[in-house]
C-alpha cells in the first residue's frame, strides 16, 4: 500500500464515518430520552435516499401515501386517546399534523412536475415527506409501551424495522436507485482528489452536529430533551411531558436519518433494505459511546468509517465481519468497568 491508496481509503473512511456519526447520534439521542434501541433508524436513510432518486426520476413518490396512511392511523388513535378538557384542541391538532398537512402535501406534489424540480427544493420535499413520519411511527408503535421495560420496547423497535421492510419492498420494489452528488467538482490536493460530494457529506455533518448541540443547548425544547434524557420523573414532576419528548425525539431521528439517506445516495446504489445494514455499523459506534456519550459515539463512527474502509482493501469480503466484530471487545471491557444496575421501577 502506498501513500497515494492510503490518503484514498482514509477519504473514504472519513466519508463513511460521517455518515456512522449521524446514525450514531441518532441512536444516542433517543435511547438517552425514550430509552428505545431504534433498530428502525436505517429505514429512514433508505426512504430518504429513495425518495429522493423518485423525484429526481419524475416519478410520484410513494412515501407520500405512507404518510398519509400512517397520519390517518395517528389520528384515528388520538380521537379514541383524548380525554380531559382539552379534548378538542389535542383532536384539532391531530387533525391538522395528521391528516391535513399529508393531503395537501400528496396534492400539491400531484399538480407540480417533479421531474423538473430543482435540487435543493427536491431535497425540501424529500425532507417533509419522510421527516413527519418519525412522530407518527411513535404514535403507533411506541408510546402506548412508553413505560415498558427496555427489554419490551426493543422487541417492538425490531417488530417495527421487519413492518418497515416490508412496506419498503412495497413501495420501492426489489430494484436500487442512486441519485446525482450535490457537487461534481474535483479538488486536488496533491497526488490526491478530494470530491465535491466527499465535502458536502463532511460539511453537512458537522453542520447538523452544531445544529443540535445548539437546539440542545440554546433552545427552550432541547433542554426540555435534555432533562428527559437526565430524569424522566423528574422532567415529569417539571411539567415536561414524556410523551411530547418523544415525538420530539423521533421528529429529530427521522430528520438526521432522512439527510443521512441523501447524502449516502450518490455514493452508493440504496436499496428497500440497505439501511439496515448501515444503521448497524451507527448502532456500533453509538455502542462503543455506550449510548450515553455523544463525542464518543461521534469518534466511534470515525473510527468504524476507517476501519471498514482498510478492510475493504485488505480483506473486502470479511469487511462487515470485521467491523462488527469491534464490538465484542467493546462490550467486554464495558461489562469489567462498570456494575450492574437495576432498571428503575
Amino acid at each position: 500500500m502506498d501513500a497515494e491508496i492510503f490518503a484514498l481509503l482514509g477519504q473514504d473512511g472519513v466519508t463513511n464515518g460521517a455518515i456512522y456519526a449521524l446514525l450514531a447520534l441518532a441512536l444516542v439521542l433517543v435511547f438517552a430520552v425514550t430509552r428505545i434501541i431504534f433498530i428502525p433508524q436505517g429505514e429512514f436513510l433508505a426512504w430518504g435516499a429513495l425518495t429522493m432518486a423518485a423525484l429526481e426520476s419524475g416519478h410520484y413518490p410513494g412515501t407520500v401515501w405512507l404518510l398519509a396512511g400512517g397520519g390517518a392511523l395517528a389520528f384515528a388513535c388520538d380521537l379514541v386517546s383524548a380525554r380531559g378538557p382539552s379534548r378538542a384542541r389535542l383532536i384539532g391538532r391531530s387533525l391538522a399534523w395528521n391528516l391535513v398537512y399529508p393531503l395537501a402535501l400528496a396534492g400539491l406534489l400531484w399538480l407540480v412536475p417533479l421531474g423538473s424540480l430543482p435540487a435543493g427544493v427536491r431535497v425540501l420535499v424529500t425532507l417533509a415527506i419522510v421527516v413527519p413520519m418519525g412522530p407518527i411511527i411513535y404514535r403507533l408503535a411506541f408510546l402506548p409501551v412508553a413505560e415498558a421495560p427496555v427489554l419490551v420496547l426493543l422487541i417492538v423497535a425490531v417488530a417495527v424495522h421487519l413492518a418497515l421492510v416490508g412496506l419498503g419492498l412495497l413501495i420501492f420494489g426489489p430494484e436500487g436507485s442512486r441519485t446525482q452528488p450535490f457537487s461534481e467538482a474535483q479538488i486536488s490536493l496533491g497526488n490526491l482528489a478530494v470530491g465535491g460530494h466527499t465535502l458536502v457529506v463532511i460539511g453537512a455533518s458537522l453542520a447538523l452536529i452544531v445544529a443540535l448541540y445548539l437546539f440542545f443547548g440554546r433552545t427552550l425544547y432541547g433542554k426540555a430533551l435534555m432533562a428527559t434524557a437526565i430524569n424522566r420523573n423528574g422532567a415529569r414532576l417539571m411539567g415536561i411531558s414524556p410523551a411530547l419528548g418523544g415525538r420530539m425525539t423521533f421528529l429529530c431521528v427521522a430528520l438526521i436519518g432522512t439527510l443521512s439517506g441523501m447524502l449516502v445516495a450518490p455514493l452508493t446504489t440504496i436499496y428497500y433494505d440497505s439501511g439496515f445494514l448501515i444503521g448497524l455499523k451507527g448502532f456500533v459506534a453509538a455502542i462503543i459511546g455506550g449510548l450515553s456519550s455523544y463525542p464518543l459515539a461521534a469518534g466511534g463512527a470515525l473510527l468504524v468509517g476507517l476501519l471498514e474502509s482498510f478492510s475493504s482493501f485488505w480483506a473486502s469480503a470479511f469487511k462487515d465481519v470485521i467491523v462488527f466484530t469491534l464490538i465484542i471487545p467493546v462490550l467486554v471491557w464495558r461489562s469489567l468497568a462498570s456494575h450492574h444496575v437495576e432498571e428503575e421501577e
